[in-house]
């Protein structure tokens, strides 16, 4: 199922799990690109609850790494002025 199919789909249930499924599996050189696209999603209270489950995996798979300051830098570029989501990077994954 691809991103235009997900946001075809009524049921809000199913396009939150394709788009986990999606965050899961995407390269990391895409992540980005996706996490953006996910927040474009017309119910953005899923869209934003997707990308926090996805912060959350992700961040905790790269604490206290060197690499999670370049990852959460380039998150925040992505999810630019939300401040649910900024904040979630800032505060409580800081090593």
């Amino acid at each position: 199922m691809n991103l235009h199919d997900i946001r075809q789909n009524p049921d809000e249930h199913v396009r939150f799990a394709a788009h986990l499924e999606g965050l899961r599996l995407v390269p990391d050189a895409d992540e980005a690109d996706l996490v953006g696209r996910v927040l474009t999603d017309p119910d953005q209270v899923m869209a934003q609850s997707a990308v926090l489950r996805h912060v959350d995996r992700r961040a905790a798979d790269l604490c206290p790494e060197p690499a999670y300051d370049r990852w959460s830098q380039q998150m925040n570029h992505v999810v630019g002025d939300n401040p649910v989501l900024t904040q979630r990077l800032r505060r409580r994954w800081r090593h």
